[in-house]
């Protein structure tokens, strides 16, 4: 008997580490996504600078469009920073897609005066610039679909019984996705200086 009730705590004991081990698992491929969309957003802001700096020659009159662009990429960035300390915390999600959304529209706007500037427009710095740029978007939309599909897993992971018992114990807390609220933002912006 005492042999069985042995076994059976054994038993009980590795399936508890087991389920543990998955969640840490699953925990560390979203905060493993989450990095890949760092590295993405990163090259993103520090090519936003230059593009700023090429327009600035030719957009002399634009400058308001020029620092609300630099304003919008700097609040992107401290929201990066928030977002890499607890990726998946909802408030750090929450404000790294809002920043987001407006480093987008301020690009957004960039580019469409820029239509007003023919010699911009034609300037091969910025036409290279705005293809790297075109580039980084759709690496931070894979990026980002990676880092959603992490974060189901692992909150489908913490809320199935009996995981949800550990989770609970353990503080795995629940994630956040990092979503783009309207669709024509869910787009990358369509960059075309030719």
């Amino acid at each position: 008997m005492g042999w069985i009730l042995l076994g059976l705590i054994v038993v009980a004991v590795v399936f508890a580490i087991s389920i543990y081990n998955r969640l840490v698992a699953a925990r560390n491929q979203h905060q493993n996504a989450f990095a890949q969309i760092d590295v993405q957003l990163t090259r993103r802001y520090d090519l936003i600078p230059n593009l700023v700096e090429i327009a600035k020659g030719y957009m002399k009159h634009e400058k308001e469009t020029l620092e609300a662009v630099i304003q919008a990429r700097n609040a992107a960035v401290s929201g990066l920073q928030q977002a890499k300390q607890n990726p998946g915390d909802p408030a750090a999600m929450q404000q790294l897609s809002q920043a987001e959304q407006g480093v987008s529209g301020a690009l957004g706007r960039l580019f469409a005066l820029s239509e007003a500037y023919p010699d911009l427009k034609a300037n091969e710095n910025m036409m290279q610039l705005s293809e790297e740029l075109t580039t980084t978007e759709n690496k931070v939309s894979f990026a980002r679909q990676a880092f959603n599909d992490a974060i189901m897993i692992y909150n489908t992971l913490r809320e199935s019984f009996p995981a949800n018992f550990f989770a609970g114990w353990f503080n795995f807390n629940k994630a956040e996705l990092l979503e783009i609220e309207s669709e024509e933002k869910r787009e990358a912006p369509q960059v075309s200086f030719t």
